[in-house]
């Protein structure tokens, strides 16, 4: 299976929700053409809800920074929910676990746009 992504908005706030894999072709294609969108249409206050995915490869990791400072650039804040242990640890070996702010509740995530 390869990334799905559904996007909600809530508020100010976009929720990207990736369901299947990140990886190097394909995903991470995927998911800088919907962060690029997103940003395109003004709308940087991204929540990457990572609950869904199930393999992350390191063009995913690679991808995964690169939207976070591209999103960052334009003034706005991209932070990722629902980490599974798998990337949390993966995030966690590459030193990258400091750079993106986290959240396990969505609520919270939310609110600390505010």
């Amino acid at each position: 299976m390869q990334l799905e992504i559904r996007e909600r908005t809530i508020g100010e706030v976009t929720v990207l929700d990736l369901i299947g894999k990140i990886t190097i072709g394909d995903g991470s294609v995927q998911l800088r053409d919907a962060v690029n969108h997103l940003l395109e249409a003004g709308r940087n206050r991204i929540i990457l809800n990572l609950g869904g995915v199930t393999y992350v490869d390191s063009s995913g990791i690679g991808e995964l920074v690169s939207r976070f400072t591209t999103t960052k650039g334009t003034g706005g804040k991209l932070k990722l929910l629902n980490l599974p242990k798998k990337i949390k640890d993966l995030l966690m070996i590459t030193k990258l676990l400091t750079v993106f702010e986290i959240h396990e509740d969505e609520q919270a995530a939310i609110e600390s746009f505010q």
